[in-house]
């Protein structure tokens, strides 16, 4: 081995990293040590953690980044731009980063001052709109791009029109293959003199182990003595969520098809030394995985290396590096075809034997040493290229980031929540038993628990809560009526026989987020039947406040659910009403709904907006979008701050507008509609104005002063004409969790949209 010259001093890994169990940090760890064998440089890593704590990483690690928790990614560009790092080596896969498709990582890139060389593990073809939102990001703040395929190179020239210098083609790299004596390992394991089929890898559904065990019955009616080994652990994120069902699964699956005999599962994470016995004792290596697009895969990648016979489903890597008679593809889920090319393989040893050699001959330029001296070719193409730029401790000034926000404290929510739901008032920080608990709070109440579900804050604390307040709702709704009762006392009597028209839309706008938002099977299932329950008496509705929700609540369902003709001619119908109450009720001077402005203003125009956008209905988008921009000037004080429309009087058409009391819901509603109309414009005016209702909350308000209480979550209930209400009641609280919820994902979208317009 020849050490590479180069003046490349410091090179960063961010991604994954053992004793992390997944394929991405096998990989990084691999390259890491394959680089710093082939250079001078120090190779340092900064590690994603999808655990509390993260793991037992060697010294090699200096930085560990909490994958959901977006202010850390800054935190690793600070590390990373003070610590004289030459080039980042960044491992790319949708799912180890935070955020919406993985856009925290965003964050990180276009804070770091060196140049990126990104290694792409998933190229999608056919990107949904976000996905490809986060991709053109990436390729942009990436100095260059490494695929492992021809495949994935066509598809970033043609899906995402990267220019073709800027992408460098390297193979999975894979490890020295040591010579095997077969038949001392099959005699090792037990299995001499019998045909040994092989399939490792973490286990997961997507790995179509059960095509493979649906063929082994036609395959031991030729082969009496077959052996099918599946090696590797559950995947750790499966077993979180769902334990070792899909394993459970095969294992009954196996004693059905009457095969157990012939199918030998190793439940564990096995070391290289190890893997190399079992490759070298099998005859076959099967990779039977299910999608198409897999870019790459490691264990087939060593299994070739290895020189290894191999069967595969037609995904990218596998077509490319078996196409030429170095291996055999057979149609995805296709048991027989599986069968039947098992069968042939191991009944010509001749052709089964040429074809591992001829895997063994081109894995040699997959070797590590080989792949790590074109990664680093790869890293001084990219210091060269951005060498002039490169200003590692620049300064960067508040204009050129977003704003922090306050950390996420449930501490306060979860003192104001029981086993029945969340209290409606406090006195002070108290919970106030005495007025019990409302329908609208506990619908509040889990909108954000779903909200935080989506951002990666589903601790079983938060699962705890939602489970709480779904309850709460399904108690509360009447299914001979259609419609939802709104207060309950402490000791669990309703104290009315039907609710409010604004607690019906309320609980319809909650349950339409559990079905567009959540990927809790159970709760989705329940929210869609109470929904579709609860649809039909909106029609029956005469507040524009309930259209409104329901207008909001039908949409986050439509995410889910966009063929719904149903749910969408409700939308229709309430969108024409306000959109009728606006045509009867606007002036030039007066482009309002009703003659009076009173409370949850925004929330009106928020719906006209995401109506409009959703089913490209220009007239019901631009009264949205002019009423909005009318509300932001009726609620600017003189000093250029949020002021919401006072509860004492409210704001009457031709008069003056009530200063006082300010209240929570008015600032959330606010931060919501000038989001909406942010995702409708991308003017950056509307995220302006999100900041400038949701920092109401912080201070910049009539009596410069908080409204939040930082260590507990907890809110004032609002802003009297001389001092804070103190008492910290559900709405209050909420309304603030909410607008940060809604405000980290804004925050979000800023990275993935490149340029705001102005």
């Amino acid at each position: 081995m020849s050490m590479i010259s180069n003046d490349l001093l410091k090179i960063a890994f961010v991604g994954d990293y053992l004793p992390r169990k997944c394929g991405i940090a096998t990989f990084t760890h691999d390259l890491r040590i394959g680089v710093a064998r082939e250079t001078c440089a120090e190779c340092i890593v900064v590690t994603l953690d999808d655990i509390e704590g993260g793991y037992a990483y060697d010294n090699e690690v200096q930085f560990q980044v909490a994958d959901q928790e977006l202010d850390e990614y800054q935190s690793a560009a600070d590390f990373l731009n003070f610590s004289n790092v030459d080039v980042i080596s960044l491992q790319h896969e949708f799912g180890i980063f935070g955020g919406p498709c993985g856009s925290h990582i965003l964050a990180l890139l276009q804070d770091v001052r060196m140049p990126v060389v990104t290694t792409l593990h998933t190229v999608l073809s056919e990107p949904n709109e976000a996905q490809r939102a986060v991709m053109m990001q990436l390729i942009r703040l990436s100095t260059r791009l490494v695929v492992m395929t021809e495949r994935s190179r066509q598809t970033l020239l043609d899906t995402y029109s990267v220019d073709s210098d800027q992408i460098d083609v390297i193979a999975h790299g894979i490890p020295e293959a040591p010579e095997t004596d077969q038949s001392v390992l099959k005699e090792q394991f037990g299995v001499e003199d019998k045909p040994v089929a092989l399939t490792f890898g973490l286990l997961s559904p997507g790995k179509g182990i059960e095509h493979v065990l649906k063929a082994i019955p036609e395959i031991v009616a030729k082969f009496p003595d077959f052996i099918y080994i599946i090696l590797g652990a559950t995947h750790p994120s499966l077993l979180r969520e769902q334990g070792e069902r899909y394993r459970i699964s095969l294992e009954r699956m196996a004693k059905e098809l009457g095969v157990s005999k012939h199918v030998s599962f190793y439940n564990r994470f096995v070391e290289l030394e190890e893997l190399t016995e079992f490759i070298g004792a099998a005859d076959l290596y099967i990779t039977p995985y299910l999608n198409v697009e897999q870019a790459v895969s490691g264990t087939l990648a060593y299994a070739f290396g290895c020189g290894q016979a191999v069967i595969s489903t037609p995904y990218w890597h596998a077509e490319e590096l078996l196409a030429d008679g170095r291996g055999v593809l057979v149609p995805f889920a296709d048991p027989s075809a599986i069968a039947r090319e098992v069968i042939g393989l191991l009944s010509d040893d001749d052709r089964r034997l040429a074809m591992r050699d001829k895997a063994y001959d081109l894995g040699r330029d997959m070797t590590w040493e080989h792949v790590s001296q074109l990664y680093i070719d790869s890293f001084n193409r990219a210091r060269d290229q951005r060498t002039s730029s490169l200003k590692p401790l620049a300064v960067r000034t508040l204009d050129e980031q977003p704003l922090a926000l306050p950390q996420m404290q449930l501490d306060h929510l979860q003192h104001l929540s029981d086993s029945t739901g969340v209290v409606q008032h406090a006195i002070y920080s108290i919970p106030d038993h005495a007025h019990g608990y409302c329908t609208d709070d506990n619908a509040r109440a889990l909108i954000l628990t779903v909200l935080l579900e989506e951002q990666g804050k589903d601790s079983t604390e938060v699962r705890s809560l939602a489970s709480r307040y779904a309850a709460f709702l399904n108690n509360a709704f009447n299914r001979e009526t259609g419609r939802f009762r709104n207060f309950l006392s402490f000791d669990r009597q309703w104290l009315e026989t039907d609710g409010s028209d604004d607690s019906q839309g309320r609980a319809l706008w909650a349950l339409g987020t559990c079905i567009g938002r959540s990927s809790n099977a159970g709760l989705v299932a329940w929210a869609r039947e109470v929904f579709h329950q609860a649809l039909p008496a909106c029609e029956k509705t005469s507040s524009p406040r309930t259209w409104a929700l329901a207008i909001i609540g039908i949409h986050e369902y439509l995410r889910r659910y966009s063929g719904d003709r149903v749910a969408a001619a409700m939308s229709h119908q309430l969108a024409e009403r306000l959109a009728d109450m606006y045509d009867a009720t606007a002036t030039d001077a007066w482009p309002w709904f009703e003659k009076i402005a009173t409370y949850n203003n925004a929330k009106l125009s928020q719906a006209m907006i995401t109506h409009g956008r959703w089913f490209d209905n220009q007239r019901v988008a631009d009264i949205g979008m002019k009423s909005l921009r009318w509300l932001c000037e009726v609620q600017l004080s003189p000093q250029g701050r949020f002021r919401p429309i006072g509860s004492n009087g409210f704001s009457p058409e031709g008069g003056v507008a009530a200063v006082f009391d300010q209240q929570a819901i008015e600032a959330h509603a606010m931060v919501s509609a000038s989001i909406e109309a942010f995702a409708a414009t991308k003017d950056k005016f509307w995220s302006e104005q999100a900041h400038l209702a949701f920092d109401w909350f912080l201070g910049r308000n009539d009596l410069g002063q908080p409204i939040y209480d930082p260590s507990t979550g907890g809110c004032f209930d609002g802003l009297m004409e001389n001092q804070v209400n103190a008492n910290q009641g559900a709405e209050s609280t909420l309304a603030f969790l909410l607008s940060l919820a809604e405000m980290r994902g804004l925050h979000t979208t800023l990275r993935v949209v490149a340029n705001p317009t102005h």
